[in-house]
């Protein structure tokens, strides 16, 4: 379905006209429509988040495995940079645990509670710097940062609408991964889980930091499209 027909579809005939336009100035008809199918569930987005993608979805089915495998047990879970609480959302509904759920962004946080309300769900929201240690325990511990390298290639349309606090990340794209892994074994229970989507030229320059930190019981994984998009590390 083309984007015009998804205008004609699900926008109302007195505002089409309006959202055509939109649409004509490079607005995302993701957030022209208001809102996306994630894993099933129903996400409102708009351009205080990033607009989740497949791959994501794909971090979620492949996070949930591997709790399965290690058969991780009365399940804390938290989600680092929430966002519209997409991930957070998926995970909730899939498994029987509780979720805390963070951003920076004030803004993404009050889209992120409207969207647990609006799929009935109990997630706990907070206010936090991923880069800043956590206060708890967890058995699964996910994200996916901001990974995108300012110097490296961005399609326009993303670049004029998403959020740039959710798509960009210093030293070559690797800050907020060094960031995180250089606290959270200590907010991990054992066993436990570290869940990434990384971006996908990334893997390399990642397999580097985790030679540094000394983590050596991990996994990369591949996309739908055979790219490796996720890291999964293991506190064994």
């Amino acid at each position: 379905m083309t984007d015009k027909e998804l205008i004609q579809k699900y926008v109302p005939k007195a505002k089409q006209t309006d959202a055509l336009n939109r649409l004509a100035s490079g607005e995302p008809i993701q957030y022209i429509i208001g809102n996306v199918d994630f894993c099933g569930n129903i996400i409102k987005v708009d351009n205080r988040v990033l607009i989740p993608r497949f791959e994501t979805e794909t971090l979620v089915a492949k996070t949930i495995e591997e709790i399965k495998r290690m058969g991780l047990k009365d399940l804390k879970i938290i989600d680092l940079g929430t966002g519209s609480g997409c991930i957070a959302i998926a995970l909730k509904k899939s498994l029987n645990c509780e979720i805390d759920a963070v951003d920076i962004s004030l803004e993404a946080l009050d889209l992120a509670k409207e969207n647990a309300q609006n799929n009935n769900l109990e997630i706990n929201f907070y206010y936090h710097d991923m880069t800043k240690p956590l206060n708890k325990q967890y058995n699964v511990i996910i994200s996916n940062p901001p990974y995108l390298d300012k110097d490296g290639f961005i399609e326009d349309i993303v670049l004029k609408n998403e959020p740039h606090l959710a798509l960009f990340a210093p030293n070559k794209g690797l800050y907020f991964y060094q960031q995180i892994l250089s606290y959270a074994f200590n907010n991990l229970t054992k066993p436990g889980l570290i869940a990434l989507e990384i971006g996908d030229n990334e893997k390399d320059l990642l397999k580097g930091l985790l030679d540094e930190l000394a983590i050596h019981n991990y996994s990369f994984q591949p996309d739908l499209t055979g790219l490796d998009r996720y890291l999964f590390i293991y506190n064994e």
